[in-house]
Protein backbone atom coordinates (compact mmCIF):
# COMPACT_ATOMS: atom_id res chain seq x y z
CA UNK A 1 0.00 0.00 0.00
CA UNK A 2 1.41 3.32 -0.90
CA UNK A 3 1.01 6.25 1.35
CA UNK A 4 -1.05 9.35 -1.04
CA UNK A 5 2.54 11.07 -0.70
CA UNK A 6 6.14 10.64 1.00
CA UNK A 7 5.98 11.22 4.60
CA UNK A 8 9.04 11.73 7.01
CA UNK A 9 10.01 8.99 9.67
CA UNK A 10 9.36 11.60 12.27
CA UNK A 11 5.73 11.83 11.13
CA UNK A 12 5.26 8.19 10.87
CA UNK A 13 6.92 7.47 14.28
CA UNK A 14 4.15 10.41 15.83
CA UNK A 15 1.12 8.47 14.59
CA UNK A 16 2.09 5.61 16.29
CA UNK A 17 3.72 6.83 19.19
CA UNK A 18 7.16 5.45 18.74
CA UNK A 19 10.86 5.88 18.96
CA UNK A 20 13.11 5.67 15.98
CA UNK A 21 16.39 5.30 14.43
CA UNK A 22 17.10 7.25 11.67
CA UNK A 23 16.75 10.58 10.32
CA UNK A 24 13.72 13.06 11.19
CA UNK A 25 13.40 13.25 7.33
CA UNK A 26 14.01 9.98 6.50
CA UNK A 27 11.46 9.11 3.69
CA UNK A 28 8.77 6.40 3.85
CA UNK A 29 6.61 6.20 0.57
CA UNK A 30 4.34 3.37 1.69
CA UNK A 31 3.95 0.16 4.12
CA UNK A 32 3.43 -3.83 3.18
CA UNK A 33 4.02 -7.05 4.44
CA UNK A 34 6.81 -8.87 3.87
CA UNK A 35 6.05 -11.28 0.79
CA UNK A 36 5.32 -7.57 -1.26
CA UNK A 37 7.22 -5.24 0.46
CA UNK A 38 9.19 -3.11 -1.65
CA UNK A 39 11.96 0.27 -0.80
CA UNK A 40 10.54 2.75 0.44
CA UNK A 41 7.96 1.06 2.41
CA UNK A 42 7.78 -0.06 6.10
CA UNK A 43 7.41 -3.79 7.35
CA UNK A 44 6.50 -5.28 10.63
CA UNK A 45 8.23 -7.85 12.07
CA UNK A 46 7.62 -9.05 15.68
CA UNK A 47 9.18 -12.45 16.54
CA UNK A 48 12.84 -12.81 16.70
CA UNK A 49 12.63 -16.02 13.85
CA UNK A 50 11.93 -13.40 11.33
CA UNK A 51 13.98 -10.38 12.59
CA UNK A 52 16.82 -11.24 9.82
CA UNK A 53 14.44 -11.47 7.12
CA UNK A 54 13.15 -8.33 8.14
CA UNK A 55 16.39 -6.72 8.64
CA UNK A 56 17.23 -7.82 4.87
CA UNK A 57 14.65 -7.55 3.12
CA UNK A 58 13.62 -4.73 0.38
CA UNK A 59 11.88 -2.85 3.57
CA UNK A 60 13.15 0.70 3.64
CA UNK A 61 11.76 1.40 7.25
CA UNK A 62 10.98 -1.88 9.59
CA UNK A 63 9.05 -1.56 12.32
CA UNK A 64 10.87 -3.75 15.26
CA UNK A 65 9.71 -5.03 19.30
CA UNK A 66 13.59 -4.90 19.68
CA UNK A 67 16.31 -2.55 19.26
CA UNK A 68 18.86 -3.81 16.69
CA UNK A 69 21.53 -2.61 14.90
CA UNK A 70 19.93 -0.55 11.85
CA UNK A 71 21.49 -1.86 8.21
CA UNK A 72 22.95 0.97 6.31
CA UNK A 73 20.23 2.25 4.04
CA UNK A 74 17.46 1.63 6.43
CA UNK A 75 15.29 2.95 9.49
CA UNK A 76 13.59 1.31 12.34
CA UNK A 77 10.16 2.12 13.82
CA UNK A 78 11.16 1.02 18.03
CA UNK A 79 7.48 -0.37 19.29
CA UNK A 80 6.39 -2.57 21.90
CA UNK A 81 3.66 -3.82 19.57
CA UNK A 82 4.37 -3.70 16.00
CA UNK A 83 1.11 -5.68 15.01
CA UNK A 84 -1.52 -3.12 17.02
CA UNK A 85 0.91 -0.18 15.49
CA UNK A 86 0.87 -1.52 12.01
CA UNK A 87 -2.67 -1.63 12.37
CA UNK A 88 -2.36 1.93 13.37
CA UNK A 89 -1.13 2.90 10.35
CA UNK A 90 -3.52 1.15 7.92
CA UNK A 91 -6.03 2.79 9.97
CA UNK A 92 -4.91 5.94 9.65
CA UNK A 93 -3.86 6.12 5.79
CA UNK A 94 -6.90 3.77 5.09
CA UNK A 95 -10.01 4.17 7.31
CA UNK A 96 -13.06 2.72 7.32
CA UNK A 97 -15.63 4.84 4.50
CA UNK A 98 -19.27 4.02 5.36
CA UNK A 99 -21.38 3.87 2.21
CA UNK A 100 -24.60 6.10 2.08
CA UNK A 101 -25.84 4.87 -1.62
CA UNK A 102 -25.84 1.37 -3.13
CA UNK A 103 -23.04 2.81 -5.80
CA UNK A 104 -20.77 5.08 -4.15
CA UNK A 105 -20.64 8.72 -6.30
CA UNK A 106 -16.42 8.21 -6.12
CA UNK A 107 -17.07 4.65 -8.29
CA UNK A 108 -16.09 5.04 -11.69
CA UNK A 109 -17.88 2.65 -14.44
CA UNK A 110 -16.91 1.70 -17.79
CA UNK A 111 -18.88 2.60 -21.10
CA UNK A 112 -21.10 -0.57 -22.00
CA UNK A 113 -21.39 -2.10 -18.50
CA UNK A 114 -24.73 -3.21 -17.00
CA UNK A 115 -24.93 -2.91 -13.31
CA UNK A 116 -28.15 -5.59 -12.18
CA UNK A 117 -30.21 -4.40 -9.69
CA UNK A 118 -28.88 -4.89 -5.93
CA UNK A 119 -25.62 -4.10 -6.62
CA UNK A 120 -23.17 -2.46 -4.15
CA UNK A 121 -20.57 -1.19 -5.14
CA UNK A 122 -18.65 0.78 -2.53
CA UNK A 123 -16.03 3.65 -2.77
CA UNK A 124 -13.12 4.68 -5.46
CA UNK A 125 -14.37 1.05 -7.02
CA UNK A 126 -13.05 1.58 -10.68
CA UNK A 127 -14.85 -0.74 -13.08
CA UNK A 128 -14.02 -1.38 -16.96
CA UNK A 129 -16.20 -0.79 -20.06
CA UNK A 130 -18.48 -3.75 -21.06
CA UNK A 131 -18.91 -5.40 -17.87
CA UNK A 132 -21.83 -7.69 -16.24
CA UNK A 133 -22.50 -7.19 -12.69
CA UNK A 134 -25.22 -9.71 -11.74
CA UNK A 135 -27.70 -9.17 -8.74
CA UNK A 136 -26.52 -9.14 -5.44
CA UNK A 137 -23.03 -8.89 -6.32
CA UNK A 138 -21.12 -6.84 -3.34
CA UNK A 139 -17.86 -4.89 -4.55
CA UNK A 140 -15.90 -3.30 -1.42
CA UNK A 141 -13.89 0.24 -1.59
CA UNK A 142 -10.69 0.16 -4.13
CA UNK A 143 -11.65 -2.85 -5.74
CA UNK A 144 -10.57 -2.37 -9.47
CA UNK A 145 -12.18 -4.15 -12.58
CA UNK A 146 -10.94 -4.62 -16.08
CA UNK A 147 -12.92 -4.88 -19.12
CA UNK A 148 -15.27 -7.77 -20.13
CA UNK A 149 -15.46 -8.71 -16.62
CA UNK A 150 -18.75 -10.68 -16.02
CA UNK A 151 -19.28 -11.37 -12.41
CA UNK A 152 -22.40 -13.63 -11.11
CA UNK A 153 -25.04 -13.10 -8.56
CA UNK A 154 -23.69 -13.13 -4.64
CA UNK A 155 -19.99 -12.83 -5.13
CA UNK A 156 -17.88 -10.97 -3.02
CA UNK A 157 -14.92 -8.91 -3.92
CA UNK A 158 -12.79 -7.79 -1.55
CA UNK A 159 -14.15 -8.86 1.99
CA UNK A 160 -11.57 -8.82 5.10
CA UNK A 161 -8.02 -10.84 5.07
CA UNK A 162 -8.44 -13.90 7.35
CA UNK A 163 -5.56 -12.56 9.32
CA UNK A 164 -5.45 -13.06 13.32
CA UNK A 165 -2.53 -12.64 15.70
CA UNK A 166 -3.60 -15.15 18.72
CA UNK A 167 -3.16 -13.17 22.13
CA UNK A 168 -4.18 -14.40 25.56
CA UNK A 169 -7.38 -11.97 25.37
CA UNK A 170 -8.35 -13.85 22.37
CA UNK A 171 -7.52 -13.72 18.46
CA UNK A 172 -6.50 -10.01 17.53
CA UNK A 173 -7.08 -8.77 13.71
CA UNK A 174 -4.95 -7.13 11.17
CA UNK A 175 -6.46 -5.04 9.62
CA UNK A 176 -7.03 -5.16 6.14
CA UNK A 177 -6.00 -2.19 3.83
CA UNK A 178 -5.33 -3.73 -0.02
CA UNK A 179 -7.27 -4.04 -2.96
CA UNK A 180 -8.82 -6.97 -5.18
CA UNK A 181 -7.87 -6.21 -8.40
CA UNK A 182 -9.51 -8.47 -11.39
CA UNK A 183 -7.90 -7.64 -15.32
CA UNK A 184 -9.60 -7.87 -18.42
CA UNK A 185 -11.89 -10.93 -19.83
CA UNK A 186 -12.49 -12.38 -16.56
CA UNK A 187 -15.41 -14.47 -15.42
CA UNK A 188 -16.24 -15.05 -11.94
CA UNK A 189 -19.17 -17.31 -10.65
CA UNK A 190 -21.90 -17.34 -8.21
CA UNK A 191 -21.58 -16.98 -4.11
CA UNK A 192 -17.84 -16.58 -5.14
CA UNK A 193 -15.51 -14.40 -2.45
CA UNK A 194 -12.15 -13.21 -2.96
CA UNK A 195 -10.53 -11.08 0.10
CA UNK A 196 -8.69 -8.07 -0.67
CA UNK A 197 -4.76 -7.96 0.39
CA UNK A 198 -3.72 -7.24 3.52
CA UNK A 199 -1.86 -3.86 2.64
CA UNK A 200 -0.92 -5.38 -1.36
CA UNK A 201 -3.13 -6.95 -3.77
CA UNK A 202 -5.39 -9.57 -4.23
CA UNK A 203 -5.60 -10.41 -8.15
CA UNK A 204 -7.00 -12.28 -10.98
CA UNK A 205 -5.05 -11.73 -14.03
CA UNK A 206 -5.84 -11.67 -17.48
CA UNK A 207 -8.12 -14.40 -18.99
CA UNK A 208 -9.42 -16.29 -15.77
CA UNK A 209 -11.78 -18.00 -15.12
CA UNK A 210 -13.99 -19.34 -11.72
CA UNK A 211 -16.78 -21.45 -11.26
CA UNK A 212 -19.05 -21.38 -8.54
CA UNK A 213 -18.83 -21.08 -4.88
CA UNK A 214 -15.11 -20.50 -4.93
CA UNK A 215 -13.09 -18.83 -1.84
CA UNK A 216 -9.67 -17.17 -3.11
CA UNK A 217 -7.98 -15.82 0.14
CA UNK A 218 -5.82 -12.37 0.45
CA UNK A 219 -2.98 -11.62 -1.30
CA UNK A 220 -3.37 -14.40 -3.64
CA UNK A 221 -2.15 -13.83 -7.10
CA UNK A 222 -4.88 -16.36 -10.16
CA UNK A 223 -2.49 -16.03 -13.13
CA UNK A 224 -3.72 -15.94 -16.91
CA UNK A 225 -6.36 -17.85 -18.46
CA UNK A 226 -6.59 -19.95 -14.79
CA UNK A 227 -9.19 -22.43 -14.85
CA UNK A 228 -10.78 -23.36 -11.33
CA UNK A 229 -13.61 -25.19 -10.68
CA UNK A 230 -16.47 -25.09 -7.90
CA UNK A 231 -15.38 -25.40 -4.16
CA UNK A 232 -11.82 -24.76 -4.55
CA UNK A 233 -10.29 -22.89 -1.23
CA UNK A 234 -7.01 -21.22 -2.01
CA UNK A 235 -5.32 -19.85 0.98
CA UNK A 236 -4.02 -16.65 1.04
CA UNK A 237 -0.68 -15.46 -0.27
CA UNK A 238 -0.75 -17.88 -2.96
CA UNK A 239 0.45 -18.13 -6.32
CA UNK A 240 -1.14 -20.03 -9.08
CA UNK A 241 0.98 -19.11 -12.50
CA UNK A 242 -0.25 -18.96 -15.80
CA UNK A 243 -2.83 -21.67 -16.84
CA UNK A 244 -3.01 -23.55 -14.04
CA UNK A 245 -6.15 -26.05 -14.13
CA UNK A 246 -7.72 -26.65 -10.47
CA UNK A 247 -10.95 -28.75 -10.54
CA UNK A 248 -13.44 -29.01 -7.62
CA UNK A 249 -12.50 -29.28 -3.82
CA UNK A 250 -8.81 -28.53 -4.56
CA UNK A 251 -7.70 -27.22 -1.57
CA UNK A 252 -4.34 -24.94 -1.02
CA UNK A 253 -2.18 -24.18 1.51
CA UNK A 254 -0.91 -20.36 2.57
CA UNK A 255 1.92 -19.34 0.49
CA UNK A 256 2.09 -22.26 -2.32
CA UNK A 257 3.11 -21.66 -5.55
CA UNK A 258 1.45 -23.60 -8.65
CA UNK A 259 3.96 -23.66 -11.77
CA UNK A 260 2.61 -22.86 -15.13
CA UNK A 261 -0.07 -25.37 -16.53
CA UNK A 262 -0.29 -27.66 -13.52
CA UNK A 263 -3.68 -29.68 -13.49
CA UNK A 264 -4.88 -30.53 -9.98
CA UNK A 265 -7.27 -33.16 -10.09
CA UNK A 266 -10.36 -33.17 -8.04
CA UNK A 267 -10.51 -33.57 -4.12
CA UNK A 268 -6.45 -32.96 -4.03
CA UNK A 269 -5.07 -31.49 -1.18
CA UNK A 270 -2.02 -28.94 -1.85
CA UNK A 271 0.49 -28.74 0.75
CA UNK A 272 3.96 -27.23 -0.50
CA UNK A 273 4.89 -26.13 -3.85
CA UNK A 274 4.01 -27.58 -7.41
CA UNK A 275 6.19 -27.59 -10.29
CA UNK A 276 4.12 -26.51 -13.60
CA UNK A 277 3.59 -29.09 -16.39
CA UNK A 278 2.03 -32.38 -14.73
CA UNK A 279 -1.08 -33.15 -13.14
CA UNK A 280 -1.09 -33.68 -9.27
CA UNK A 281 -3.72 -35.52 -7.24
CA UNK A 282 -4.60 -37.08 -3.44
CA UNK A 283 -3.53 -35.86 -0.14
CA UNK A 284 -0.97 -34.49 -0.13
CA UNK A 285 -0.83 -33.83 -3.84
CA UNK A 286 1.62 -35.61 -6.06
CA UNK A 287 1.58 -35.97 -9.63
CA UNK A 288 -1.09 -38.45 -10.21
CA UNK A 289 0.15 -41.42 -11.73
CA UNK A 290 2.11 -41.88 -9.13
CA UNK A 291 -0.44 -41.49 -6.23
CA UNK A 292 -2.59 -43.55 -8.29
CA UNK A 293 0.20 -46.35 -8.30
CA UNK A 294 -0.04 -45.81 -4.09
CA UNK A 295 -3.58 -46.50 -3.89
CA UNK A 296 -3.50 -49.74 -6.20
CA UNK A 297 -0.95 -50.49 -3.79
CA UNK A 298 -2.56 -50.29 -0.66
CA UNK A 299 -5.46 -51.72 -2.11
CA UNK A 300 -3.31 -55.40 -2.37
CA UNK A 301 -2.27 -55.23 1.34
CA UNK A 302 -5.39 -57.47 2.39
CA UNK A 303 -4.74 -59.91 0.32
CA UNK A 304 -0.97 -59.98 0.75
CA UNK A 305 -1.54 -60.41 4.66
CA UNK A 306 -3.95 -63.39 3.53
CA UNK A 307 -0.76 -65.21 1.63
CA UNK A 308 1.53 -64.08 4.82
CA UNK A 309 -0.71 -65.47 7.26
CA UNK A 310 -0.98 -68.94 4.98
CA UNK A 311 2.70 -68.71 4.67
Amino acid sequence: MKFPKAHTLKAIAEIIGSDYVGADDFAVLGMNEIHVVEEGDIVFVDHPKYYDKALQSKATVVLINKEVECPEGKALLISDDPFRDFNKLTLHFKPFQSANASIAATAEIGEGTIIQPNVFIGNHVKIGKNCLIHPNVTIYDHCILGDNVTIHANTVLGADAFYYKNRPEGFDKLVSGGRVVIENNVDIGASCTIDRGVTGDTTIKEGAKLDNQIQIGHDTVIGKKCLIASHVGVAGCVVLEDEVTLWGQVGITSGATIGKKAVVLAQSGISKSLEGGKTYFGYPAEEAREKLKQIASVKKIPEILQKLKKI
